[in-house]
């Protein structure tokens, strides 16, 4: 298989429209090339209000926000980006790492003359997140991980050595993604349609994924291994698991906030690794209150 789409239901936007179409809502969206510690990172930007970062997972462009873009812009300015392989953002020579992603995320706060900044990663993003944490205390105000975990154990390993070569020997792309997503979503996004539609718009969306950058970030993320450094993080932090999540199961989640001081670990009930994609609603409105209650304490976690 020659390439993948982004795991993201937002490329509905894309769907059918000339390139000159394309380049209007670039325009539009605010989107702009940052370039930052050797590479460009395209980024949207959306609202106004205290900052916060979103970093997204696996395969995804910045899109994948697109729930929160649209539905927090109005209480904050929102700064969601392309990791190195995703998207517009391309892919580098040579190695590639969790490190070095955080790296480009604290240059893109800089370069955006960000002085701190509320971090929310999910997935691959979770763990970028927790980098950036470690590695650039200075740029965080807090800090929210979605499906996350701090160290792979050999069901993880496993199963991403399964999607390492679903990429490449899936017989078409939409075979790639009806199995890829049996780790993704619920069984009722499954039973309803929901996942069939996010694959039509997700092979319509105009910047699809080569499968060896698919691979490469998977191989970035799969080492990951914060377990014994996260003691050190002191942002107010929230970590959010889903109920049903195959690939990111709740205990792994509860690890992380246990070894955060201070951390609080939730469970959304009924969600499985993507619930701000299958329910904005309720997680916007789980962050935003999060973060109404670190800016409105001096920084401190709410109780």
């Amino acid at each position: 298989m020659a390439r993948i789409a982004q795991e993201t239901w937002c490329a509905a936007v894309f769907a059918s429209r000339p390139e000159a179409e394309i380049m209007a809502w670039e325009v539009y969206s605010m989107g702009e090339y940052v370039e930052v510690n050797g590479t460009t990172l395209w980024t949207e930007s959306r609202g106004e209000g205290p900052d916060v970062l979103l970093i997204a997972g696996l395969s995804d462009p910045a899109e994948a926000w697109q729930a929160q873009l649209d539905g927090l812009s109005d209480r904050y300015r929102l700064i969601a980006f392309d990791n190195r392989g995703s998207g517009r953002t391309p892919l580098p020579e040579g190695p590639m790492s969790v490190a070095m992603m955080a790296d480009d995320a604290a240059e893109l706060l800089r370069a955006l003359r960000v002085d701190k900044a509320h971090v929310a990663g999910f997935s691959g993003g979770s763990a970028i997140a927790q980098e950036l944490a470690l590695r650039h205390p200075d740029v965080l105000r807090s800090l929210v991980l979605m499906s996350t975990w701090a160290r792979a154990d050999a069901y993880f390993t496993a199963m991403t050595r399964f999607w390492h070569w679903l990429a490449t020997e899936a017989p078409d792309e939409r075979a790639m993604q009806e199995a890829f997503f049996l780790w993704i979503y619920t069984p009722r996004a499954h039973a309803d349609g929901t996942v069939q539609r996010i694959i039509d718009e997700a092979l319509a969306f105009a910047y699809p994924q080569p499968a060896e950058a698919f691979q490469r970030q998977l191989e970035a993320f799969v080492p990951h291994d914060t377990l014994e450094r996260l003691p050190t993080i002191t942002a107010p932090t929230l970590v959010l698991a889903g109920e049903l999540d195959r690939a990111t199961p709740p205990w792994l989640g509860r690890v992380v906030a246990d070894a955060i001081p201070g951390a609080r670990f939730e469970v959304m009930t009924g969600e499985a690794h993507q619930p701000f994609q299958e329910s904005p609603d309720a997680f916007n409105a789980r962050v935003d209150a999060f973060w109404r209650e670190v800016d409105g304490g001096g920084g401190a976690p709410p109780s």
